[in-house]
C-alpha cells in the first residue's frame, strides 16, 4: 500500500534552517508529482510546494519563495523540503502528498516549531 512517512521536523529559533524528508514506498515514486503542505494551529491546511516526476520543475507558494527549495531522489524515494530563513509563522505540521492513479495520499507530518 501507499506510504508516505515525513521526519526532520524540530524546534529552530527564527532565521535557522530544517530539512524535511518524506519516504515513500508502495507505488513508483519516480512517475508521479510530490507534493509539500502544511497546517499551522487553527489555520485550514495550505500548498507549499510541488515538485513534478523526474525533478525538472518545481513551484512555491509566494510566502516561501526563495527561502524553502523542493527536491527529490528517486533512487531512494524521497522528496525533501529545505527551509531556510525559517519565520515564527512558518510554524506547522508539515505534510507530503502524491496522487497515485487519481487518488490523494498523505503523510502524517511532522511538527516545524519556530520560536526564540
Amino acid at each position: 500500500q501507499v506510504q508516505l512517512v515525513e521526519s526532520g521536523g524540530g524546534l529552530v529559533q527564527p532565521g535557522g534552517s530544517l530539512r524535511l524528508s518524506c519516504a515513500a514506498s508502495g507505488f513508483d515514486f519516480s512517475i508521479y508529482a510530490m507534493a509539500w503542505y502544511r497546517q499551522a494551529p487553527g489555520k485550514q491546511r495550505e500548498w507549499v510546494a510541488t515538485i513534478t516526476s523526474g525533478g525538472g520543475s518545481t513551484a512555491y507558494a509566494d510566502s516561501v519563495k526563495g527561502r524553502f527549495t523542493i527536491s527529490r531522489d528517486n533512487a531512494k524515494n524521497t522528496v525533501y523540503l529545505q527551509m531556510n530563513s525559517l519565520k515564527p509563522e512558518d510554524t506547522a505540521v508539515y505534510y507530503c502528498r502524491t496522487f497515485v492513479r487519481d487518488i490523494p495520499y498523505w503523510g502524517q507530518g511532522t511538527q516545524a516549531t519556530v520560536s526564540s
